[in-house]
């Protein structure tokens, strides 16, 4: 195997193979990426076993063949060369690659193609187009709500349907961890039927936003029963499915919260940041108190050291007070972007939703904390 490729072209699809390579993996193979030139095409493959990406690059073919290299000792090499290198790789018995550029040289060890897995591109399934900054924004909105508690693997991830009523398809994701909700949606210009929902696992959400940042294009998507395929310029990304079932989100969103409150978002998220400067993971609790026109925000953690301040606002509901971990609330907050943002709640002990009026289709659920 030889070829001849630029150092930005091929440090850019490093990037996108480096993220997915599980770096503890007891596999020594699953650490590497594969490397296969033919027809003046790079092909460069990497795997975990649950996520796998495939990318194709034109390059200067000058000897057939393919091998597989550590992933990280080659994306650091490959980072620290000069941007305008041009990189020459060699690998005559496919078991010591060479990577000569400028006036470097590195001989480095190789694990036989035949040991790497085989990903399986074909699929069968439905088929959708999707524009890439849609998709970007509804996981971008979404993700920070995803749950880390593998004992209830069917949350950690989001859950992705598309919805067809009146002859308008909507787009939903939905993340939540039992504590707080995120739901975003999207009226699609084009009609696509109706998908069920499937749940995309954590780690495949946060690599294909990476994918997705500077993207803006119409991209391809394959779903089955057990496997999501995005088609990304000449990047195929693959992912297993979370075979699990997603709780009914539409039951957890409250429809009867008429104490409704209008705030401003910066001077709420600073309110509740400094108050919960004495919060801790022992007493995360943040009260808030609900009286005409004022919001009062309070904390008292386990060295009875205490905090409070009172925001003004617009509010003529009831008086109650509440309490919430404060984390969550900064979560929601900042993932609004209105000046102005909405609040509305039932009483002192049932779940909040929170708002925007630029978004309808954003909508965000916290359940209280005992006070």
């Amino acid at each position: 195997m030889k070829f001849q490729i630029s150092k930005q072209k091929i440090f850019r699809t490093l990037s996108h193979l480096q993220g997915i390579v599980d770096k503890k993996n007891t596999l020594p193979i699953l650490s590497n990426i594969m490397l296969e030139a033919k027809d003046n095409s790079l092909i460069l493959s990497s795997t975990d076993m649950d996520i796998s990406i495939v990318e194709k690059l034109d390059c200067n073919v000058l000897e057939n063949g393919a091998t597989t290299i550590n992933s990280q000792i080659i994306y650091d090499i490959v980072r620290k060369l000069d941007d305008n290198s041009e990189v020459e790789v060699i690998s005559n018995n496919g078991k010591i690659l060479t990577l000569r550029a400028s006036g470097s040289r590195f001989s480095l060890s190789c694990l036989p193609k035949e040991d790497f897995p085989i990903i399986d591109q074909q699929t069968d399934g439905i088929n959708i187009k999707l524009n890439s900054q849609v998709l970007f924004k509804l996981i971008d909105k979404t993700k920070f709500a995803i749950s880390n508690e593998e004992t209830r693997y069917f949350l950690n991830g989001l859950y992705f349907n598309i919805y067809k009523e009146n002859d308008k398809s909507e787009v939903t994701l939905v993340g939540t961890d039992g504590h707080r909700l995120a739901k975003s949606s999207h009226i699609l210009d084009q009609n696509i039927e109706q998908v069920t929902g499937v749940i995309i696992p954590k780690k495949t959400i946060n690599e294909l936003s990476k994918l997705l940042s500077d993207l803006d294009q119409e991209i391809d998507i394959t779903i089955s029963t057990n496997k999501i395929i995005f088609y990304i310029n000449n990047l195929v990304f693959i992912s297993k499915l979370i075979d699990g079932t997603f709780p009914d989100y539409k039951r957890v969103i409250p429809i009867d919260n008429q104490n409704i409150l209008e705030v401003d978002r910066e001077n709420l998220l600073s309110a509740v940041d400094r108050v919960s400067t004495i919060a801790n993971e022992k007493s995360p609790v943040i009260k808030l108190k609900l009286l005409k026109d004022i919001m009062n925000l309070n904390t008292i953690n386990n060295d009875n050291s205490t905090a409070t301040e009172d925001l003004k606002l617009n509010y003529d509901g009831d008086d109650f007070e509440i309490g919430f971990n404060s984390k969550y609330i900064m979560d929601i907050v900042n993932n609004l972007e209105d000046e102005i943002i909405t609040l509305k709640f039932k009483d002192g002990s049932s779940p909040i939703i929170a708002q925007e009026k630029s978004n309808s289709n954003l909508v965000y659920v916290l359940m209280p904390m005992r006070v």
